[in-house]
């Protein structure tokens, strides 16, 4: 048994109308029994005449279903309902698909390019989303932690009594009684209010 490998190229529509140039890779065989059907019926030309056609409608008829994007996303789907298309053509020629390949698609470059702008609008988009959460984020650490601080300030206010401020003097003193100097000489200060 004999498999043949053949590409080709073609230029297809997609359903949104945008230009697309196909290449693609068939591996096929002829029935090994009916080989000489094959040639008696069609002739040693049979892929110009039976397999061209046949891949040139399968691709235009399952491509046309599809916008550009979705050759491009769903390639993989795409290609299996061409090679399904294929199959069916050609084993009514005693011809049998091994395989069938989408080796590219290529569309105009303003369309590309217009594929990459929405990308990269959708990319810049999802930044400045993922940014703004980022900020907001940021912001209700910082609210919390205001209103935590707050909050600690307002205790340790509950907690500062006179005699907690004496006793913190008194931890810091060190042992020698503050001065004035008032006029000439120095007059210590004295706390004479006792209680």
């Amino acid at each position: 048994m004999v498999f043949i490998v053949s590409d080709y190229s073609w230029q297809i529509t997609s359903k949104d109308l945008q230009q697309t140039d196909s290449k693609i890779v068939l591996n096929y065989h002829i029935i090994p029994n009916k080989v000489n059907i094959v040639f008696q019926s069609i002739g040693i030309s049979y892929e110009d005449v039976v397999i061209h056609p046949a891949i040139q409608e399968a691709v235009k008829e399952i491509t046309s279903k599809y916008n550009a994007i979705e050759l491009i996303t769903m390639r993989e789907k795409v290609k299996g309902e061409i090679q399904e298309s294929l199959r069916n053509k050609l084993l009514s020629y005693n011809l049998v698909v091994d395989n069938y390949n989408i080796v590219n698609f290529s569309f105009s470059q303003q369309f590309e390019q217009a594929i990459e702008s929405k990308q990269t609008a959708e990319q810049n988009a999802l930044k400045a989303q993922r940014d703004l959460e980022r900020i907001k984020i940021e912001a209700t650490q910082k609210v919390a932690t205001a209103q935590a601080e707050a909050q600690a300030l307002g205790m340790q206010r509950q907690q500062v009594t006179p005699e907690v401020l004496q006793l913190r003097w008194i931890e810091k003193w060190d042992g020698h009684l503050p001065t004035v100097q008032a006029g000439n000489g120095m007059i210590p200060m004295i706390n004479l209010n006792t209680k």
